[in-house]
């Protein structure tokens, strides 16, 4: 099973996802965003010993510009929530970034659009609501492709997440279901998440 926790805080939320093996760090760069990370914070993430986590840039259409003054260099992944084509994922590729590609799914058909972006690394199936907590519908949870490319995220919490599991699911995208307040992450619930998650594992 691998995890993502987003919308975390540069300077108080890495290291204990760290030490807890969090696969990928997930830093919200969006403007109406109560997780919108301040620019000058990323600086502290050179400062980490990631280990074997990836720090992940979230955004919505950024441009060459933005990715290269602040994006390149600090982080492994990009995250694309916007109107990016798999051109625009090839391009930003060829800047030495990894790419996740989101997929707002409102219904089955929406499902298919993954296909698309086969040049992306990472897909990940998310709601329409994008950061408002929206639950992914459950019958539509067993139509999404499975496997290690492909993530999960909407109210993904550790009360669900052995459902989610039955029904084939091993990569969690989390953010709201992990704060105690909004926009800042509750390191009890992290170490309960992930103390679930190793039990499901065993």
């Amino acid at each position: 099973m691998k995890i993502k926790i987003c919308g975390l805080n540069p300077i108080k939320d890495v290291q204990i996802c760290i030490d807890h093996k969090i696969n990928y760090l997930g830093f919200v760069f969006y403007e109406k965003s109560p997780r919108n990370v301040n620019i000058s914070d990323i600086k502290a993430l050179s400062n980490y010993d990631k280990k074997n986590s990836a720090f992940v840039a979230v955004t919505v259409n950024p441009s060459d510009e933005f990715i290269k003054k602040n994006i390149r260099g600090i982080f492994d992944f990009i995250q694309l929530h916007g109107s990016e084509t798999k051109e625009r994922v090839s391009d930003i590729k060829s800047m030495g970034l990894k790419v996740i590609k989101a997929i707002k799914v409102k219904d089955e058909r929406d499902i298919d659009k993954y296909r698309k972006f086969d040049n992306a690394d990472i897909i990940l199936f998310d709601t329409p609501g994008m950061e408002k907590s929206i639950e992914f519908p459950r019958e539509l949870i067993n139509k999404i492709p499975k496997g290690g490319k492909y993530a999960l995220a909407g109210s993904v919490s550790e009360d669900n997440i052995e459902n989610i599991s039955k029904l084939g699911v091993n990569f969690f995208d989390l953010s709201s279901s992990l704060e105690g307040q909004l926009g800042f992450k509750d390191h009890q619930k992290i170490k309960k998440f992930v103390k679930k998650v190793n039990e499901l594992k065993n």
